[in-house]
């Protein structure tokens, strides 16, 4: 996972979408870079959202059927193989480690596109909201994370903080307005990192990964884990990602 330059694109916005980009002062990211997934092993669940939480929980985002969004588990039930918590996409779809990005042809009548990769996905997102609301006492003071390698403008303007093979730009808004960035583009990425200022959970993403990752209370992680809307799998904070 390495960031790569970005000439040649226009700069970046002062507001992605209803977040502020934050110019001067990154102190609210100080408990992640000094706690968080600057101290989780890269590659792991830790190193990904943050370590120092009761439970975590891995949401799985979905494959595709056209329009229609597909579960990992009506695949696997269809190629004869299981999810698991720590289950990649290649073995779901019964192909080798070394299996490419590309989709290739999927599975007539279950799946033609795999799960996107990067950031959480809008629709994920909209599951998420309700239920990350409802843990915390701050909604409407949250913070978040942009990796400045996405999109289609050049964040070098802006100040970063670092995690794990990433830096990133800070944002601020409210936490309903987590998926406000598609109103500046269809396609524009989400944060990858989402946490209120009660610090009561962490959510974390990146642009390599078919999955997102929540660290929060044991209440709030069973609420996930019984969310109709989404698939999800509880995992332990050393667990590698996928």
């Amino acid at each position: 996972m390495n960031d790569f330059s970005l000439a040649g694109r226009p700069p970046a916005p002062e507001w992605y979408g209803h977040l502020r980009v934050r110019a001067d002062d990154l102190s609210p990211a100080d408990w992640l870079t000094a706690h968080g997934p600057g101290q989780g092993a890269f590659g792991t669940v830790a190193g990904v959202a943050a370590p120092g939480f009761a439970a975590y929980a891995r949401i799985l985002h979905p494959a595709r059927l056209g329009e229609r969004p597909v579960r990992w588990s009506a695949v696997a039930a269809a190629q004869g193989t299981r999810v698991t918590p720590g289950s990649r996409w290649h073995e779901v779809i019964g192909a080798p480690q070394d299996h490419l990005g590309a989709s290739g042809p999927g599975l007539p009548g279950v799946w033609d596109e795999r799960p996107a990769e990067g950031p959480t996905p809008p629709e994920v997102a909209g599951a998420l909201l309700p239920v990350l609301s409802r843990h915390t006492g701050t909604p409407e003071r949250c913070w978040f994370g942009l990796w400045h390698g996405y999109g289609s403008w050049d964040w070098g303007r802006f100040p970063t903080f670092g995690t794990p093979g990433r830096d990133e730009v800070l944002l601020a808004g409210r936490l309903a307005d987590a998926v406000s960035p598609v109103s500046l583009d269809e396609f524009a990425e989400l944060p990858d990192l989402w946490w209120p200022q009660d610090r009561a959970w962490v959510l974390g993403g990146d642009v390599d990964l078919v999955s997102t990752y929540v660290g929060g209370s044991a209440e709030l992680i069973a609420e996930l884990l019984a969310t109709a809307d989404l698939e999800t799998q509880p995992v332990c904070p050393d667990d590698r990602v996928g």
